[in-house]
Parts: C-alpha cells; structure tokens; sequence
C-alpha cells in the first residue's frame, strides 16, 4: 500500500513544479519585454542627430537665412521686389517636384536623399554667392531653384521620425517636437543671422565682389554644409534593407494590435477566457491548470483604410496645409506690413528682426512640448495650437479694424494706444500666431502615422501627404501674404480665421478617430 500511496502524491509535486517554472518564464518575458518594448524604440542616437540637424540647423536656416537681404540683392542685380519674393519661395517649387524620383530611387532608405541634399545645398549656395561677381540677376534664382532640390530632405526628416522600423508608436510625437524645435531654431537664427551678415560682417573690412553683405551667408553656409556632409559619411546609418527584418518590424504595431481587440471581446466571467488573458492583464498569479480551448489566434487587420480613417487624413492635412499657410503669409506679409504702417516703419533689417525675436520667444514653449508630448493626445495638442492662433488672428482682425492707417486712413487716438501701429500689439499678435501654428503642424505628421497602418509603404505615402501639403500652405500663404495690403489687411486676416475655423470643424466631426496613443 505504500508505494500506491507515494504513486498518489507524486502528480501534484509535479504540478507544482510545472507552475513554477511557468511563472518563472513568464516573468522572464515581461521583463525582456520592458527592456525592449517596440512602442519604446528609438533609432541610433548618431543617425537620429544627423537627422535632426539637418532640418534644424542646415534646412529650416538655409531657407530663411536669406530673408533679410533677398530684396536688396535683387534690386542690386537689377531685379524687383516680386522677382525677390520668386527668389524666397521658389525652392519650395522645386522640392516638390524632387521628391517624387527621389523616392523611386531611395530604396525605403534615407542615404540617398541625405547626400543629394548635401550636394545640392552646397552648390546652390556657391550659386547665390557668385551672381554679384557675375552681376546676373538669374543666377540667384537658380542657386535658389537648386537649394530647392536639396529642401526634399524635409520630406525624409519627417518620414525618419515615423518609420515603424526604427521608431516606436510611443515616441513619435517627441520626435516631431524635436523638429518643430528645429523649426523655431530656423526661423529665428535664420533671419537673424542674415541681418547681421547683411549689417555688420558683410559690408564692413575686407568686402568686395566675393564677399560683401549680399553673399556672406551663402559661403558660411556652404562651408557649414560641407562640414555636414563629412559628418554624414562618418556616422550616419542608413535604416538595413533586409527583407525579413522589414517584413518583421512592418507588422510588430499591426499583429499587437490584435490582441487587444480580442480582450475586448474576451468575458471575464467565463473562467476559460479569464485564464487566457491573465498574462496580459495580470489578474491571476498563476494560469489555469484545466484544460481549456484557447482562442483562435487573432487575424491581422487589413491594411487598407475604412471611411473614418480616410477622414482623418483629410482633417490631418487640412491642418498641414493651413499652419504653414499662415506662418508662410506672414512672414511674407511682416516686411511689407511693416514698411507701409507709418507707425511701424519697418526696414528690412528691422522687419528680419522683428521675425527672429517673435520666432525665439516660441522657443521655451517649445521645449515644454518635448515633455508634455508623453503625457497630452496628439488631437489635443492640435486643437490648442489652432484654438491659440485663431484666437491671435481674431484679435489681430480687431486690431487691423482699429488701425485706419492699415487701409490708407489717416491715424486716431484709438490706434495709436492700443492698434496694431503699435510694435508691442504687432508682436503679441505675431508671437502667438508663430506659436499656435507650430504647436499644431507638430503633430500632423506623427498623429497620422499612428491613425494609418505601420508599414513601410504607408509610412512613406503618409509623409508625402503631409509636406506636399506643407508645401501647398507655404507657397499660396507666401502669394497672400505678399498681396495682403494690396487686398485690404481685414480681407487677409478673415481668409486665414476661416482656414482655421474649416480646421476646426474638421477636428470636431472626426474627433473620435484621433484618438491615438501618446508619445
């Protein structure tokens, strides 16, 4: 009887020992899992630099450095004011046009497009700087239009910051900060920088032919770029082409989210389906040890759109058109503003000025988005950034209404206190108007990677719908802006609060669907 005895017993040792090591592995798991969590992931920190480096301190000033002095080089050469203003927004022309063979050709990768922008950056800087020594007018445009086919690099910094195999979902709305960090550091130091070349370095000891106030930021910024580029060759690595890795990490977002829609499915009541789901959930210390039928293992979902998605991209680039619609108008409408209110008198240099203060005082505000973007919604950091800038545009509008100067009246009491004439008024309107337009073009791209399908080829046709409609708002705003006192400034200010208001209805109507994780 004995060993019958013992014979019993020795089943549920057995048991508990299986249990064991059961937990064991799965506390194995959940902590590899934390270590390398995929909605976590983030590139190499040297790629993901060079990267950010080149929208900051190479894209965003090489475009605006030239602001200040644009209008002067053309005169000088012989041109006008409008040929100035083809000079300023031509690249963005030519950007568009690269950015279609330059995917065909870019293998999913970004080497391609980084050597291309280097290039093209440097030769159309050499360009700008030599037309005063050859006095032609059209060189200029042309190291403009060249510049342009190197911009196509803003495309690539926005697709890097969103690709699924390098990217986690929960950290790309912190990296379309840091861009838009970039942005604000471009559209400061840029026109800044320009004034003082134009002011205080190019026309002082040593000018000439070669160097002069005119062509100074062009030959630092073409050396910058060389500097650049060597550092491209060092240290960047391009996102591996291997088949199996791509197909891998293309599906990591799509096979997880599966399991969630199954929970939601799952009744905790049925002590079958509760067992299933205690290793994600965390509501049993130890699986069930009856033997139960699991659940079908979950289909990933389809990666064609449904009609609330397809709305949600709508609304998304209606925002990426609009915020650079009217930061694009008013900087183009700042100068010109400037110099015809009798109160305001801005020169080119003043107006360069004006542009980079309001521009950095942005800057603090966009540092705290680096932190609040890990705990706020996307659709809520759109929604402020709009709701901020259309308010500005609406004071701006009462302001302008006050301001009978702004439409060839003669000035009153009112205006003079308390009108846009005024520089602080102008500039609280402006500093706001720069601030809620870059707060909310931050998540465009970010907040639409997360509403597509994480595939490499999504991430691709999502990037290219947000700057081509980056590019539409920059160069029509940049049209309007310069037609905006010719126009009436009400008519101006009124087209940009109803490009808001559409966007915010817009929001409104497909709110649910943007919804989206934070990060």
């Amino acid at each position: 009887m004995a060993p019958a005895a013992i014979q019993s017993k020795s089943p549920p040792s057995v048991t508990i020992l299986d249990k064991d090591i059961t937990v064991s592995e799965n506390a194995t798991q959940l902590s590899n899992s934390e270590e390398a969590d995929p909605e976590l992931k983030l590139p190499k920190r040297s790629s993901l630099v060079i990267i950010l480096l080149a929208n900051a301190l190479l894209q965003q000033i090489s475009f605006f450095i030239i602001v200040s002095s644009s209008n002067e080089y053309a005169l000088h050469l012989g041109g006008t004011s409008t040929f100035s203003g083809v000079v300023i927004g031509i690249p963005t022309v030519f950007s568009g046009l690269t950015l279609i063979p330059l995917m065909k050709y870019d293998k999913g990768g970004y080497g391609l497009a980084l050597n291309v922008s280097c290039a093209a950056s440097i030769s159309g800087m050499v360009l700008y700087g030599i037309a005063y020594k050859a006095n032609w007018l059209y060189l200029i445009l042309l190291g403009r239009i060249t510049s342009g086919i190197g911009f196509a690099m803003w495309m690539y910094c926005k697709r890097f910051c969103s690709d699924p195999r390098i990217v986690g979902i929960r950290r790309r709305t912190t990296l379309a900060s840091w861009l838009m960090v970039g942005n604000g550091v471009g559209m400061g130091l840029g026109p800044l920088f320009g004034g003082i070349f134009y002011k205080f370095v190019g026309f002082g000891k040593g000018t000439g032919d070669v160097w002069n106030g005119f062509t100074s930021p062009a030959w630092v910024l073409a050396g910058v770029w060389a500097a650049y580029w060597v550092a491209v060759r060092i240290w960047f690595e391009d996102v591996i082409g291997d088949p199996a890795t791509k197909s891998r990490s293309e599906n990591i977002e799509l096979e997880e989210k599966a399991p969630v829609q199954l929970m939601e499915n799952i009744s905790y009541d049925d002590p079958v389906n509760a067992s299933g789901t205690s290793y994600r959930h965390h509501t049993q210390p130890f699986p069930s040890t009856r033997p139960s039928r699991s659940p079908s293992p979950p289909n990933v979902p389809s990666d064609k759109l449904e009609i609330g998605q397809w709305a949600s991209v709508i609304c998304i680039c209606w925002f990426a058109m609009a915020s650079f619609f009217i930061l694009g108008a008013w900087e183009a409408n700042i100068p010109v503003y400037g110099s015809v209110n009798p109160h305001l008198d801005f020169t080119p240099f003043a107006a360069g000025n004006f542009l980079a203060v309001g521009a950095l005082a942005c800057f603090p505000f966009f540092i705290l988005n680096l932190f609040l973007a890990r705990r706020v919604q996307d659709r809520y950091t759109l929604m402020f950034g709009a709701g901020l800038g259309g308010a500005a545009l609406v004071v701006f509008l009462i302001l302008v209404s006050l301001d009978k100067t702004a439409s060839g009246g003669s000035s009153n009491w009112i205006s003079s206190q308390i009108g846009v004439g005024t520089v602080p008024a102008f500039f609280i309107c402006w500093f706001a108007v720069a601030l809620g337009f870059n707060v909310a073009s931050t998540v465009t791209m970010s907040l639409l990677s997360k509403q597509l399908p994480p595939t490499v080829r999504w991430n691709g046709m999502s990037s290219v719908m947000v700057q081509y409609s980056n590019y539409l708002g920059r160069v029509t705003g940049a049209v309007w802006g310069g037609a905006g006192v010719s126009v009436g400034m009400s008519r101006y200010v009124g087209l940009e609060i109803a490009i808001t208001g559409i966007g915010m209805a817009l929001a409104s109507s497909v709110w649910k669907h943007l919804k989206a994780k934070t990060g």
